[in-house]
């Protein structure tokens, strides 16, 4: 067990030691551009959680770098995509940079603000971004709930130790 308090070689014990925590996979989507240059935009994110139930908010982290989320923040909304345990492409291809992200990728508009919900996934929820605050070297986006669903009901698509994992049920 290593024991090595925060030195010279903090970021890679950061990394090891955080990765013990499990975590689900989303892919953050939004409606961008205007109504004569639509656009869309979307980010795989593993780092999502639940804030508030009244008012309902949820919250993920995104990296400063994104070149992917300025477009959604200009939009002011996103739709959070939760990933099913059979998307893995789908994480792999929106966690890459400068790809055609939505290649082979089929959608639907969600029904109260037109944000892409992917074909498959688990669960959706549409939000409002209301806040966004600076936290090192990521933003923490906080999203007000307009909308949500449950698409599917299968194992979540998880990430653990630096890859895909699977839930193993009792």
């Amino acid at each position: 067990m290593e024991t090595d308090l925060p030195g010279t070689d903090f970021p890679r014990q950061f990394r090891h030691v955080l990765s013990t925590f499990c975590s689900g996979v989303t892919v953050v989507t939004a409606a961008t551009g205007t109504a004569a240059e639509p656009g869309i935009a979307g980010l795989t994110c593993q780092a999502f959680f639940s804030v508030s139930i009244d008012p309902p908010y949820v919250a993920f982290s995104v990296s400063a770098t994104s070149t992917s989320f300025p477009p959604i923040r200009a939009a002011g909304q996103c739709c959070v995509n939760v990933l099913a345990a059979d998307q893995e492409a789908v994480s792999s291809g929106f966690g890459r940079s400068g790809a055609d992200k939505w290649r082979g990728i089929t959608w639907q508009a969600s029904p109260v603000l037109g944000n892409p919900v992917l074909d498959g996934v688990l669960s959706w929820i549409d939000c409002t971004i209301e806040a966004e605050h600076e936290a090192g070297d990521h933003a923490i986006v906080i999203g007000r709930i307009v909308d949500m669903s449950v698409e599917r009901d299968t194992a979540p698509l998880l990430f653990h130790r630096g890859g895909y994992a699977q839930l193993l049920r009792r």
